[in-house]
């Protein structure tokens, strides 16, 4: 599996929500439906995000997801709580608006029917649509919306996204069917953060007993949303059943979706192949023969979407990785070309050192800064003579050990590929393979020399992982969690002004700040990109249909990727049921 927010393919690139998602003032919708199925913002927003809502569908038959996690299912639906939240956000809780990175930041009103900017972009109304109930029968309000993010001040754990103290919101109040947010900035740029990614919770329900005591850690294992799924768990199977009192008639089209519980990709692969699961989301090895030369029925489309890197920590308390020398011998050494093609069986492309994701944002990527400081290729030469600066030879070798997730072999083998060119330079490289819920511990609070890492978010724009990665106020203290991305303890006040002041730069100015930016991830090496992570997607078409492609992207594939999942899953269905 690779956990993805937004996490986030191959687009037509914008300049940013800054010119596509909030460039006019006020946005409604067309018709009272939500969804990618029929409904659009109207004023400049580019309307609905799916070519198949013309048609409608009846409801019926059983979908299996295919998506290899490493461990049994924690049956944990915390949408707070970035460990098991992908589990939670799509299947059974909303935003307010889904933006569409694939199709230039297209916006489909989920929650919000509608919102107005003022004249500065620093306060945001939105209008709350009627007739929405919680899974439970209770209306869905204005309350709600607004308690949810006062949820994330009073709890700042819950603030994944750093609304509260890196996006500069102030306040959130409900008046009758309508939200307002303020913050102390020009804040549209942070409109992909609060608007498609947070997603919206009870209040009833979460201003009580444990919710309310522990909103970061709370299990909620019978959770009460407004998405189009209910859900029953067990360690080994994740049962959703069409709500409802889902709030779009006659949705989902799919009535039953069986998520098992895969410890390794061998058996996941192989339902696939099979067909006994439909859709996947994950490394298939030699995927032409092992899968899409199975059935006729079996398709692939993978686009490229972030970073998976080679993270080193920071923290001074961790002497070796902290040092400069050994960051970039690290990023000298690792042909990333061969990890590629060895590593990812050819199916995920090698990484920029500037962090910058091709062909997706070819415009932003610095090609001469890469060249000119020496990591447009692998050199084992410069290599050694960065290691030599840190204290490290092959005859004073260097023992580190990279932490990753069990049952990921595509990681194994692109770890088996970075040790064996390490070793030459005199580094040592273990691989920890940990369970998921193991490995999100320690990558969250620092315990590690190294971490193999797919970023779990991004945006429209370069910026918006750049800025998970390397914000300060994404990070936090070794011991404390810092899950909002800044896993590596980078603090630089320089890049912090930069990414701050991309809210509210113009679109050439924009374009800047992230080249300068790129001009860190090369001087100071926080972490060593190497290859593009791309959204894993298989899909079966002998019973189903409504899915995206290259040809009709109204979403990100994945079954991880939320809220993009409940676009698919309001727009797949099952041939059989009509």
């Amino acid at each position: 599996m690779r956990r993805s927010k937004s996490s986030l393919l191959a687009v037509a690139v914008s300049i940013g929500l800054a010119a596509s998602a909030c460039s006019s003032t006020k946005h409604t919708t067309d018709n009272a439906s939500g969804g990618s199925g029929g409904s659009s913002a109207s004023t400049g927003s580019g309307g609905s995000s799916s070519s198949t809502s013309a048609k409608t569908y009846k409801q019926g038959g059983t979908l299996t997801i295919s998506n290899e996690q490493g461990q049994t299912w924690p049956c944990a639906f915390n949408p707070f709580n970035a460990s098991n939240n992908v589990e939670a956000n799509g299947f059974i809780y909303e935003p307010l608006v889904y933006v569409n990175t694939l199709q230039n930041a297209k916006e489909t009103p989920m929650l919000a029917s509608s919102y107005t900017w003022n004249a500065d972009k620093t306060q945001i109304t939105f209008t709350i649509r009627d007739g929405v109930k919680w899974s439970d029968g209770q209306a869905l309000t204005a309350d709600d919306v607004a308690f949810t993010f006062q949820l994330m001040k009073q709890t700042p754990a819950t603030d994944l996204y750093t609304l509260w103290s890196g996006a500069g919101l102030t306040d959130v109040k409900a008046t009758g069917n309508q939200v307002t947010l303020t913050f102390k900035q020009n804040a549209q740029v942070y409109f992909y953060q609060f608007a498609n990614l947070v997603t919206i919770v009870p209040k009833h329900i979460w201003s009580t007993g444990d919710a309310a005591s522990k909103p970061d850690t709370w299990t909620n294992a019978n959770p009460v949303g407004s998405g189009p799924y209910t859900v029953k768990c067990t360690p080994n199977n994740m049962e959703y059943k069409a709500n409802p009192n889902y709030w779009q008639p006659g949705k989902p089209y799919v009535t039953t979706v069986e998520y098992p519980a895969y410890l390794d990709n061998q058996p996941a692969n192989q339902d696939l192949a099979s067909g006994k699961a439909q859709w996947g989301s994950q490394f298939i090895t030699g995927i032409k023969s092992f899968y899409l030369n199975k059935s006729q029925d079996n398709h692939t489309w993978s686009p490229p979407v972030l970073n998976v890197a080679l993270v080193p920590n920071l923290d001074p308390s961790h002497k070796a990785t902290s040092q400069l020398g050994v960051r970039q011998a690290l990023a000298y050494a690792i042909d990333k070309a061969k990890v590629s093609a060895i590593g990812e069986d050819g199916q995920q492309p090698p990484a920029n050192q500037s962090g910058i994701v091709t062909p997706t944002f070819d415009k932003y990527n610095d090609t001469a800064a890469i060249s000119a400081a020496g990591f447009d290729k692998p050199d084992l030469e410069k290599a050694k003579a960065a290691l030599q600066t840190a204290g490290y030879s092959t005859s004073n070798p260097l023992n580190l050990t990279v932490i990753s997730v069990q049952g990921y072999t595509d990681w194994d083998a692109s770890i088996a590929v970075i040790k064996d060119e390490l070793k030459g330079i005199g580094i040592n490289l273990t691989e920890s393979s940990l369970t998921m819920q193991t490995y999100d511990d320690k990558l969250y609070k620092g315990d590690y020399d190294l971490a193999y890492v797919g970023q779990p978010a991004g945006g429209p724009t370069p910026y918006f992982e750049l800025r998970e990665w390397l914000h300060s106020a994404n990070t936090a203290p070794i011991g404390q969690s810092a899950s909002a991305g800044n896993f590596e303890r980078y603090q630089n006040k320089e890049v912090d002004t930069l990414l701050d002041n991309y809210a509210t730069a113009s679109a050439d100015d924009q374009l800047g700040i992230i080249k300068k930016i790129e001009g860190y991830m090369l001087k100071d090496v926080p972490i060593i990109p190497v290859t593009e992570s791309v959204d894993w997607f298989q899909y079966n078409t002998k019973d189903f249909g409504g899915w995206p492609t290259a040809d009709n992207p109204y979403a990100q594939p994945a079954a991880y990727n939320f809220p993009d999942n409940e676009q698919v899953l309001l727009n797949v269905y099952a041939k059989s049921a009509q």
